[in-house]
């Protein structure tokens, strides 16, 4: 019988020469599951890629931040997002410093929003209409009501530099009063540092030192309480407060502490006319161990023997009245 030319091929059973291994590479995977933002298909995907390009329309960058602090480098906060209509307009109505109000896209008005819009163009802050899907990722679906006030991160200054630099225009007479710093030991609770950035304002204090770690920072928070003596009075960061209380003593600056069993009233202080530095701890730990042992003096508050402790931010008002007084005196 004729073939047409063809010859017939007899199959082989098994694998054919060259063939191993394929099998066992199909079987190594294509390794983890993608994000689902990641994965071009998903919604998460076309959500992310709406997000990025309304940010980089209005230039605000398209890193995710969060319902508090956005984190920079090491883990530090480098700026505060303020999220709901009361918290937003409270801020706004404190003077708080603003990078930009953003505002959501057809957002429903009431009387917040209204006033809110009013306060952020009379002091020129950029009002930018986001839309929802990306004020949910600022702020980590926070509640946010519509409203995101977008704060700068505050620019300490360097515990050393500030005293350094008081001292020399106190010595040079431009400032009349000897310097006097307020250092803290332990304050996590934003509430007092604002409270206390007011007193120190108050009583003609030239700076507060905050440690750089376990320690409250300028927030939101702390502007607000400091009813805008935030901007008038200098906060300094101290990588180490330790060392930086050594270096103050150094410079001719006497450190005090505040502590109820302290060895001095402080009807009784005999530096107040000199340049001080006043330490305060923490209200139920009061001063560390080391803090204390680089005291110059540890000085107490009198006070009812029903009360067993005061409030930081009180006890700081009280200390500063008292060293403004006996130096008024003199």
């Amino acid at each position: 019988m004729a073939n047409n030319g063809r010859r017939s091929v007899k199959q082989k059973k098994g694998p054919s020469t060259g063939t191993g291994g394929h099998g066992r590479k199909a079987l190594e995977g294509k390794g983890p599951t993608p994000k689902a933002e990641d994965r071009t298909y998903h919604k998460a995907y076309k959500n992310k890629q709406l997000a990025e390009r309304s940010a980089a329309k209005r230039g605000t960058g398209s890193r995710p931040g969060g319902a508090g602090a956005r984190s920079g480098p090491k883990g530090r906060a480098t700026e505060e997002l303020v999220t709901g209509r009361n918290s937003v307009v409270e801020a706004l109505r404190a003077g708080i410093p603003a990078k930009a109000l953003h505002v959501a896209i057809r957002i429903e008005m009431d009387d917040r929003v209204k006033e809110s819009l009013k306060l952020a163009a009379e002091r020129g802050i950029p009002l930018l209409e986001t839309g929802k899907v990306e004020l949910d990722r600022m702020t980590e679906d926070a509640v946010h009501q519509g409203l995101v006030l977008q704060i700068p991160p505050y620019e300490y200054e360097d515990a050393y530099d500030l005293a350094e630099q008081t001292l020399a225009k106190w010595k040079k007479g431009h400032i009349s009063n000897a310097p006097i710093f307020v250092a803290l030991d332990g304050i996590t609770d934003p509430r007092n540092l604002g409270a206390i950035i007011r007193s120190v304002s108050a009583f003609s204090g030239h700076g507060v030192i905050v440690p750089e770690r376990r320690s409250v920072g300028v927030t939101a928070s702390a502007w607000k309480t400091s009813a805008g003596a935030a901007v008038r009075v200098p906060v300094a960061r101290a990588s180490n407060l330790n060392n930086a209380l050594k270096q103050f003593k150094s410079m001719g600056i006497y450190v005090l502490g505040l502590d109820g069993d302290g060895d001095v009233s402080l009807p009784d202080l005999s530096v107040a006319t000199e340049p001080v530095c006043i330490v305060v701890g923490s209200e139920g730990k009061g001063l560390s161990r080391l803090v204390r042992e680089n005291c110059d003096q540890i000085v107490s508050i009198p006070i009812d023997s029903a009360m067993e402790s005061l409030n930081a931010s009180m006890a700081v008002g009280i200390s500063l009245y008292e060293v403004s007084r006996q130096r008024a005196a003199k």
